[in-house]
């Protein structure tokens, strides 16, 4: 049983040291542990650094590609390279390389797929009370969304994937692949299961976005696009049937009053809003069985790509 633990990076010269040398050397069921660093165009001194400890595996992304792109090709490496088990951490000493053997552990005993750190937010004093709000807030969201109801920490980064998971997941997005993957997950039939962990201090501010705002707008974006790409049937008929209902309320007005009052000059308009948000709510029922049909056709690709992923 082989576990590969990447970590993905950008110029963490102060601190990938200690997160390579807290890296489990030995767990229980696992024949042979190794570190896959995907620098996304570091400049700083994090290179030299990691080469000097001598770590299993190295890819340098030429330019800064995005956590996601830099995950999808850590997968697909580590998918080439005999993983059994993939674990994913930050170069940024975020989370605490002692609890990888909680996190695998649920995967070992066939429990699980994808497991995930639950960073238990509410308890974490950094956590200013706005961003604990949106991490909440976020990770609802993404239940509505996924409809996986246990889920506790949708945007933690800290994840294991079995083999299956990693031959079933494709990254699609290039800002980050928590969302991406959860909602896959779901749709694929993929067991999620999570683990409480802590968090160390932070060492430098996010640099996957610049405010919470900017992580709103991306993440949101990020979860529409995902979820409209797995199941566009659900998404554009629940907004075809809110158009709908909003079309017709103007529509019966204008009906009422033409058929039970004389007053009906005034009432044109309605009739005209009422029809332009009933052609809307067909126009949408229409985007969601094409989007359907399109779904089939890119379950029979993604099967393709995983027989391909396989051998």
């Amino acid at each position: 049983m082989k576990l590969i633990v990447q970590i993905p990076c950008l110029n963490e010269a102060k601190t990938i040291a200690t997160v390579i040398n807290e890296i489990p050397k030995k767990i229980q069921g696992i024949d042979s542990i190794e570190i896959l660093i995907i620098d996304d165009g570091s400049v700083d001194q994090t290179i030299a650094i990691v080469k000097s400890l001598n770590v299993d595996h190295v890819i340098q992304n030429i330019g800064n590609k995005g956590l996601g792109i830099s995950f999808q090709s850590g997968m697909q490496y580590a998918l080439s390279h005999g993983a059994d088990i993939l674990v994913n951490t930050d170069g940024d000493n975020q989370y605490p390389g002692k609890y990888i053997p909680s996190l695998i552990a649920p995967i070992l005993e066939k429990k699980a797929d994808i497991v995930i750190g639950n960073r238990q937010t509410k308890k974490v004093e950094h956590f200013s009370i706005t961003k604990k709000f949106f991490q909440w807030v976020g990770t609802k969201v993404v239940i509505l969304l996924s409809g996986e109801k246990g889920l506790q920490d949708a945007v933690s980064g800290f994840r294991a994937y079995s083999r299956d998971a990693m031959l079933e997941i494709n990254i699609t997005e290039k800002f980050s692949y928590t969302l991406d993957s959860t909602i896959q997950a779901s749709e694929k039939r993929l067991k999620l299961s999570s683990v409480p962990i802590t968090v160390n201090p932070p060492t430098r501010p996010s640099r996957l976005f610049g405010s919470m705002l900017e992580h709103i707008r991306k993440s949101g974006f990020g979860a529409l696009r995902t979820f409209a790409l797995y199941k566009p049937l659900r998404l554009f008929i629940g907004l075809g049937c809110l158009f709908f209902v909003i079309g017709m309320i103007p529509i019966v007005r204008f009906l009422y009053d033409y058929f039970f009052t004389s007053y009906t000059n005034g009432k044109i308009q309605s009739l005209i809003i009422g029809s332009t948000f009933i052609s809307i709510s067909f126009n949408l029922f229409a985007l969601g069985i094409i989007g359907d049909l399109l779904g089939r056709n890119r379950k029979l690709i993604e099967d393709i790509l995983k027989r391909q992923k396989e051998s």
